[in-house]
């Protein structure tokens, strides 16, 4: 007999199935027993009377743990009342494996406590929500860019330099020389941009960032597009357009999940393109109108981030940031050679930035000119330098943070839930 998945089991009314589970939860009656799985894409109870099985697969059942594995035979049967329409009606039942008493029980448990049994949380209807939230975001951000003709390029992650800066960097020696963990794969896209024309990333970047805010991790995936000959405009386009996918996949395919998230979907229902836009210059001003004293040349704290985001009910682009604001890379306004052309894209609510782009710098002696203000090492960067000997041409391009983004939708009050294994300022276990 072929073993079921849960979440095929409508397809099998009135018939004998074999599955396979955890249990998560136990009661009885004396001479019916109601044991509800799991097997990670659904749940269904599997009703156990006495008088319909052996007296040794009843016993069974009366003996189950908490997150003990089983294989149970069984009739599907409709009952309206159950999760996905169907319960088990249990003809026999093996133990798997019997769990030990389970740490993690129904009632309030510190983070803490929490955090250290990852592990094992991750097992819970809340999480497995997250998670599956997770993958449909990752899913529909690729589909987004095969669409649309990108290819995917894998950047290295030790490296011997940072297009962020040399302040966050977690440093490693690589045979007598010094390595960095990659804060973005970034400059690599230029490179595959030239040779590719339309081009993504995906993977771990890592911040030395010495930050316990609820949106700071030390390890988090982000997602990169590049682009060849695209312009600001383009650029902005291209982030609203990603975004907007990526909330209408999880909209359409994680609906019960978003459910368990008790998440208010109708924050999620008004993104749409075109944003809301505000410069760098507005900005500030809007802040000042808070109570926030944002200096010129400053970058969006934390703090002023959330102020921001409390002013709309949509994602929403703060557009032209100073020079001095941003990385070396980026391209200098025609109009007015302070600013960038630089986005950062908002999440409403308060969640702050889940997107960071711009134009990149093409004009090899402006380049070099941005790495002197910058105070960068001209070596490490020769070969990115090469790019603008050999053919430049505008290209643009920006980072999603996976984690935020996933922070967002599910309506998270941390970043540590939107990541399957967090790695925070004090804590890389488990």
């Amino acid at each position: 007999m072929t073993r079921i998945w849960f979440d095929e089991l409508g397809r099998y009314v009135g018939e004998e199935v074999e599955v396979a589970g955890w249990v998560f939860n136990f009661r009885s009656s004396g001479k019916i027993h109601f044991i509800q799985l799991r097997d990670g894409t659904a749940r269904v109870q599997a009703v156990c009377a006495k008088d319909d099985v052996a007296d040794d697969v009843f016993a069974r059942c009366d003996g189950l743990t908490m997150e003990s594995s089983v294989r149970v035979v069984g009739v599907v049967r409709e009952d309206a009342r159950a999760p996905g329409g169907v319960e088990l009606l249990v003809r026999d039942l093996a133990l798997i494996s019997a769990a030990r008493e389970y740490p993690i029980q129904k009632k309030e448990h510190g983070v803490d406590f929490l955090l250290d049994r990852r592990h094992l949380w991750l097992r819970s209807p809340r999480q497995e929500a997250v998670l599956k939230v997770r993958a449909t975001a990752e899913r529909a951000i690729s589909d987004f860019f095969d669409e649309r003709g990108f290819v995917r390029v894998d950047a290295p992650i030790l490296t011997p330099t940072s297009p962020e800066g040399t302040t966050t960097l977690f440093q490693t020696d690589y045979f007598g020389q010094t390595a960095f963990l990659s804060q973005s794969g970034q400059l690599y896209m230029e490179a595959a941009a030239a040779a590719l024309g339309k081009v993504y990333c995906a993977g771990p970047t890592f911040r030395a960032e010495k930050s316990k805010t609820r949106r700071h991790v030390m390890e988090f995936w982000m997602f990169e597009p590049e682009v060849a000959f695209l312009d600001h405009e383009g650029n902005i386009s291209l982030a609203e357009n990603l975004v907007t996918a990526v909330v209408t996949a999880v909209l359409g395919r994680r609906r019960a999940e978003l459910d368990v998230l008790k998440r208010d979907v109708a924050a999620l229902e008004r993104v749409k393109p075109p944003f809301p836009r505000v410069t760098y210059e507005e900005a500030r001003g809007l802040l000042a109108s808070k109570g926030y004293d944002l200096p010129w040349g400053g970058d969006l704290g934390g703090d002023e981030q959330t102020a921001l985001a409390r002013e709309y009910d949509t994602p929403f682009i703060v557009e032209k940031f100073p020079l001095e604001a941003k990385a070396f890379y980026m391209k200098r306004c025609e109009d007015d050679a302070r600013l960038t052309y630089s986005i950062d894209v908002f999440a409403p609510e308060g969640y702050g930035e889940i997107i960071g782009g711009s134009c990149r710098e093409d004009d090899l002696g402006k380049l070099l000119e941005n790495v002197a203000a910058h105070g960068l090492p001209l070596e490490p960067l020769e070969w990115y330098l090469d790019l603008r000997r050999y053919g430049a041409v505008p290209t643009a391009g920006f980072g999603l943070g996976l984690g935020r983004t996933v922070m967002w939708i599910c309506g998270l009050k941390h970043i540590r839930e939107a990541i399957p294994f967090p790695r925070m300022l004090n804590r890389f276990y488990p």
